[in-house]
């Protein structure tokens, strides 16, 4: 070993020394990244709940199999307001809405009482040129002078008996479909469209033209009834194939939730039309025979017309509350089906009690 190299390590070993003994420097404001690693899967963090849960499986098998079972033309989606997921079956194709869509009517009506337009309060006389067709309960007590009432009656009929004339009252009350159809695509209600209306409507799924003259529905219903089946079923045919008053299950959802979550109207008005859906006389035995005791339900039937044992837009939708105060929001839309009654009830039931069975599931 040459001399010169002992005293260069020497030196080394010195000044190693000193550096040790020396507090270490703060740090520079720019240092210099570490090279990167990739976390081993046992590293990485769990995603966090709160960003878009999956649904559970068992709700998702259940839904699954109960559309694909029924023998009939069916949507379904339930969509779970708190947490954000949505199991469906073909929950995006249109179908027809019917009363369905006085919900949206309804909307419509308290964002004009949140914009101080009209009150609930406001008086209203229902004319006789004012009937519509089929069910309307307030037919009876419009006279020759008319019948007196208010816009808050109105919208009771409409929501909790699905009166059609009150319906329609309250429609060309605050501006008419477009003015619907505007407030729906401003608060982001994707995947519902809306129809002209009651009468319209009706007489264009039968393949007729409305007249004033049938104000009250006998005149429609001697029209219907003198037409041939054929030229029925074909216009039942257009109506289905591309019903003007048509929504997916899953946009209707969207906008229950919304609803429930106060995004459409405020506090005050979300509250009054969710008791007056949780108020509804109709489709006792829908979505509501498979809930039990301790849950809610704030709903919107809608039922269409039938053609010799074809059955059309027979739906159910609305806002499912857990007694935890977890909320669902639900659609079951069947567009046409051969099915009876009695099983059409029966699948809606069923979605609703396998929502129940999965909620207790994921709680326990």
């Amino acid at each position: 070993m040459s001399a010169l190299f002992v005293r260069r390590l020497g030196a080394f070993a010195l000044t190693s020394l000193i550096a040790a003994c020396v507090p270490a420097a703060p740090p520079v404001s720019t240092p210099v990244p570490p090279p990167v690693r990739q976390p081993t899967p046992q590293q990485i963090p769990p995603r966090p709940m709160s960003i878009r849960p999956q649904p559970p499986a068992a709700l998702l098998n259940a839904v699954q199999a109960l559309g694909r079972s029924f023998n009939g033309d069916v949507g379904i989606s339930i969509r779970d307001v708190d947490e954000g997921w949505t199991v469906a079956w073909v929950g995006d194709k249109r179908r027809p809405q019917q009363s369905v869509s006085k919900l949206w009517v309804g909307i419509a009506v308290m964002d004009a009482v949140d914009k101080g337009r009209i009150s609930l309060g406001d008086p209203v006389t229902v004319r006789r040129s004012d009937l519509t067709l089929f069910h309307q309960p307030i037919r009876p007590l419009v006279g020759k002078d008319g019948y007196r009432t208010t816009i808050g009656e109105l919208l009771n009929g409409a929501m909790t008996r699905s009166d059609n004339t009150a319906n329609d009252v309250l429609l060309w009350r605050v501006g008419g479909p477009d003015a619907v159809r505007r407030i729906l695509a401003e608060k982001g209600v994707a995947g519902v469209t809306f129809g002209p209306g009651e009468r319209l409507l009706q007489a264009r799924t039968a393949g007729l033209t409305w007249r004033p003259e049938w104000a009250g529905g006998w005149g429609f219903l001697q029209a219907r009834a003198a037409m041939t089946y054929e030229a029925r079923r074909r216009a039942l045919d257009r109506y289905l194939a591309d019903p003007e008053d048509g929504a997916s299950a899953n946009g209707v959802t969207l906008g229950v939730a919304l609803l429930a979550q106060g995004k459409l109207l405020s506090a005050a008005s979300t509250e009054k039309l969710l008791s007056l859906m949780r108020a509804s006389k109709t489709g006792a035995l829908r979505l509501k025979s498979g809930l039990r005791p301790g849950w809610s339900l704030a709903h919107k039937t809608g039922t269409g017309q039938d053609l010799g044992n074809l059955s059309t837009g027979y739906n159910d939708v609305g806002l499912i509350v857990a007694p935890d105060g977890h909320r669902y929001a639900v659609a079951v839309m069947i567009a046409s089906t051969r099915q009876p009654i009695p099983a059409r009830m029966r699948l809606m039931g069923d979605v609703s009690r396998a929502l129940v069975a999965a909620h207790q599931e994921m709680a326990d």
